[in-house]
């Protein structure tokens, strides 16, 4: 009888590092998953900024501004060379506002 009982209880012991295995292995996946979510929305909202550099002034200069606080040597390798986009120069009166404000006839 001690030794079923012996038995029972491996048994159980057994099946509780079998489930503690599971667990590890679900909030493992779990976590690798909201990391490559992380790392999709940080690809996506960077494309965003890069482009909007391209089409506003504002943004080149919060990128300058982002970049000259990087401390990490190895984060400052990766953009050796490139240059922050910015809008090319239109010629006047293309997609410019007037100088001053238009005239109301009262």
């Amino acid at each position: 009888m001690a030794g079923d009982l012996e038995a029972k209880i491996e048994a159980a012991r057994k099946r509780a590092a079998q489930a503690k295995a599971r667990l590890a292995d679900l909030e493992a996946r779990a976590n690798q998953k909201a990391r490559r979510l992380e790392t999709r929305r940080k690809v996506i909202l960077g494309g965003l900024l890069i482009d909007a550099a391209g089409k506003d002034d504002r943004f080149s200069k919060v990128i300058t501004a982002l970049m000259a606080r990087m401390v990490r040597e190895q984060d400052r390798k990766a953009f050796e060379g490139w240059l922050v986009p910015s809008p090319s120069p239109e010629p006047l009166g293309v997609n410019q506002p007037p100088s001053e404000p238009p005239q109301t006839v009262e």
